[in-house]
This record gives C-alpha cells, sequence and structure tokens, in this order.
C-alpha cells in the first residue's frame, strides 16, 4: 500500500480534541506532519502604529502552542516550529518530506484569507493539492438552515432560526497515537525577544494558554458556584486561539450544574452564538467589518476622523471607570464584556475616536482576540453592525447604571484568580 504524506499546518486550532483536520490526517495518512509557523506579518505594527499582536496575546500563543507540542510528543507525534512566511515555508517543508496534501483550517477575515491564498498558489507550483475544512464555529457550515447570502443580518432572527433548525454536532475525541515521519527535524518554540520584543517579562498571576489549561478553566466556569466577573471572557482566549473547541464548551456547558444558572449559562451560550454570528456576517458580506462605515447604508464616518488630543490610550481621561478599565485591558490582557462595552462607547461617543482605532487597540492587547468577533463587536458599539437592532443606542454613564448598579470594585493589577 502507498504511504501517504499529510502535513496539518496549525493556525487557530491548537488543540488535539475536536480537531478535524488532525483527525481527517491520521484516518488517511500513513505519516502526519503537524506544522505551526510565527509568521512575522502577525508581530509588527498596523497603520494605527498598534502592535499586531501584543505581548501578552504573544505568550499566550507560545504557552498554547508548547502545550500542542508537548501533548502532541505525548500520542507518538511531534509539532514542527518555524519562524517565517507559511507561502515560504510550507513549500520547502512539504518538498523535503515528500508531502502529498496540506490540510488547514479555512478562515475568513480577509489577512487570513490572503495568506492561505498566497499558501495555495505557492503549493500549487510543486503539484501539492491545500485541502479546505471548515471549522471553528460551533454551529457547521453545512448544517445551517441556510445558505450563506441567506443568513439573517438580525442576530435574533439568526439565534432563533439556527437553535430551531440546526444542532451541534458531537466533539470529536482527542486521537490516542498519530505516526510522523522518521527523522522529523527538531524545533522549539521562540522566546518573545525572538518574536521581536523587548523583554521575556511574564505577570505571576495571568492566564496561561494551552489546551490543558483551557480544559481546567471551563471546569471552573461550569461550576455554579463561581461568582467572578469574567464567566465567557475566561474561556474566550481558549476557544479564540482554537485550545478549546466551541462544540466542547457547549456541550459541556448543557451537561453541566451550570444549566441550573439560566443567566449565566444563557450569557455563555449567546456568546457563542454571537460569535458565530460574526463570523458568518465576513463569509455573507467579506471585509464587511473592517470599513469604516461597515455595514452601515450611509455615510456615518470618515477615515479622517480621529481625536487625537487626549492621551486615553495611557489611561489619562480622569474618569476612574475607563481610566482602570483601559489599564486592566494593558496589564492583564483581558476585560469582562460590560466594561469592553462602556470603555468602546466612552470612546466613540466622549471622544469621538475612530472606532477602527479603538478596534486595533483592542486587538494589540486582548488575548482573546479574533478578527471578525472583535471588529464585528466595535462596529456594533459604533452603531454600523450588520444587525441593525443591536447598534448600541445608550451612553455609556447609562450602561454603567444597567450592569454596575451598585458600583464595580476593579483590581487593576491582576488577572481574574483561577483556582
Amino acid at each position: 500500500m502507498e504511504k501517504k504524506v499529510i502535513l496539518v499546518w496549525f493556525r487557530n486550532d491548537l488543540r488535539l480534541h475536536d480537531n478535524e483536520i488532525l483527525q481527517e490526517a491520521i484516518d488517511k495518512g500513513s505519516f502526519i506532519i503537524p506544522v505551526y509557523c510565527f509568521d512575522p506579518r502577525y508581530f509588527t505594527k498596523n497603520k494605527f502604529n498598534n502592535q499586531n499582536t501584543g505581548q501578552k496575546r504573544a505568550q499566550f500563543i507560545l504557552d498554547s502552542v508548547q502545550n500542542l507540542k508537548d501533548n502532541l510528543q505525548k500520542i507518538g507525534g511531534d509539532l514542527l516550529l518555524c519562524t517565517g512566511l507559511p507561502e515560504e515555508i510550507l513549500p520547502t517543508i512539504a518538498a523535503k518530506y515528500d508531502v502529498d496534501e496540506v490540510y488547514h483550517h479555512r478562515e475568513v477575515a480577509s489577512r487570513e484569507t490572503q495568506i492561505s491564498e498566497q499558501v495555495e498558489a505557492a503549493l500549487w507550483e510543486r503539484k501539492i493539492n491545500l485541502k479546505h475544512f471548515i471549522g471553528h464555529t460551533l454551529y457547521h457550515k453545512e448544517d445551517l438552515p441556510f445558505p450563506i447570502r441567506d443568513i439573517p443580518t438580525s442576530f435574533n432572527a439568526f439565534k432563533k432560526k439556527i437553535e430551531r433548525e440546526s444542532a451541534v454536532r458531537k466533539p470529536l475525541t482527542a486521537p490516542e497515537q498519530i505516526t510522523v515521519p522518521p527523522h522529523l527535524e527538531k524545533s522549539s518554540v521562540p522566546t518573545l525577544v525572538e518574536l521581536g520584543f523587548i523583554d521575556n517579562e511574564q505577570s505571576a498571576n495571568r492566564l496561561h494558554g494551552g489546551e490543558d489549561e483551557g480544559i481546567r478553566q471551563l471546569r471552573i466556569i461550569v461550576d455554579p458556584k463561581y461568582s467572578g466577573l469574567y464567566d465567557y471572557t475566561l474561556l474566550s482566549p481558549y476557544i479564540a486561539n482554537g485550545c478549546l473547541s466551541p462544540i466542547l464548551v457547549y456541550h459541556t456547558i448543557h451537561t453541566s450544574a451550570l444549566s441550573q444558572n439560566k443567566m449565566r449559562f444563557t450569557k455563555i451560550s449567546n456568546r457563542l452564538l454571537w460569535r458565530d454570528y460574526f463570523r458568518f456576517m465576513l463569509k455573507k458580506y467579506p471585509n464587511v467589518f473592517f470599513k469604516i462605515n461597515a455595514a452601515s447604508k450611509t455615510a456615518k464616518y470618515t477615515d479622517a476622523e480621529l481625536n487625537d488630543s487626549i492621551s486615553w490610550t495611557e489611561a489619562t481621561t480622569g474618569i476612574e471607570i475607563i481610566d482602570q478599565s483601559i489599564l486592566k485591558l494593558k496589564r492583564t490582557g483581558n476585560l469582562p464584556y460590560h466594561l469592553r462595552e462602556i470603555l468602546a462607547t466612552y470612546l466613540l461617543k466622549e471622544l469621538r475616536i475612530n472606532w477602527l482605532v479603538g478596534a486595533s487597540f483592542f486587538e494589540e492587547h486582548l488575548i482573546d482576540f479574533n478578527p471578525s468577533t472583535e471588529y464585528g463587536y466595535w462596529a456594533h458599539v459604533a452603531g454600523v453592525g450588520t444587525s441593525e437592532k443591536d447598534n448600541t443606542t445608550l451612553g455609556w454613564q447609562d450602561l454603567i447604571s444597567k450592569y454596575y448598579p451598585k458600583g464595580i470594585a476593579l483590581d487593576i493589577s491582576e488577572a481574574e484568580p483561577t483556582n
């Protein structure tokens, strides 16, 4: 029987459980080459002078990649780590190991899809196929009750129809064994300095990345006794980087005691659905959330609109809850969703900043950043989102009264305790 070599290109799917491309590669390949590329494009600054990946998220990614490598080694495999452009690296690896096919999960945001296209073109020059898989979402695209072009733009309509007429698939179990080519080259996770950061300093109390840690956090969150501020935002960093499958999260919360706490249960379920909605909207309307007027039919904003007279990024607005939220975000890489909304609303309605600048600031600092969710969220706060009724109308002070009528004590020095 002819041996088939399959290269699995990991991106935002850093886990063994519920990983369709890994499972299919094991089923169909004689040898598997798992690869992760540290793409330098993600460690540069964008047009707003914000980093595409801040140090907190970079460290979380390093944790997650190391944990994936460790877990692959436990089942007889390994993870080949490279730094450079995937469209240059992957064809070279494919040629070296006589790869027959490359598997990867399809992305929806413009930068990620462009990189995929470049990889596909480079591989095809060597007559190697890049096979695309549809993943990352709670509801599989093939199980939707409507084609992408007919997805309701109203989130409420989307939610009702999808919950009524679709079902969430069962999560795939993690593989127990994997076979890599003999003499697969050795590699190690780079340091923060090697990725271009000034130092390797890490805060003592932070969220650690990785599949193992994500599963541990999930156990904490489904405990009905958990009473912290974060809820979904203790899970979202792991979901964003693919350490946790949204499908596993869904089935875990539905079969756990958390279902006894209707408010928390509904809040987490809705966040998973919003995440799906934003991704599917980027499929229906390519690039919509990266345009200044997004889904608005009128020119509500101009690219030139930017109030830079106040150095709000240094938390010098003089508004305690706003400054504390900015500091919390910068020091920990995380922020409860209600505080995100209050902060974004203040920046847009009081300081009248360009909302793309605010989204870019969050992109740098949030460890749970993913393009469709973050820019889709900001578009709705800015009033130009695809779901018209969900565009923000309340002011930041009204949101404080709504979410924190008794006030809030925010410790800006530490991440949320997780044990």
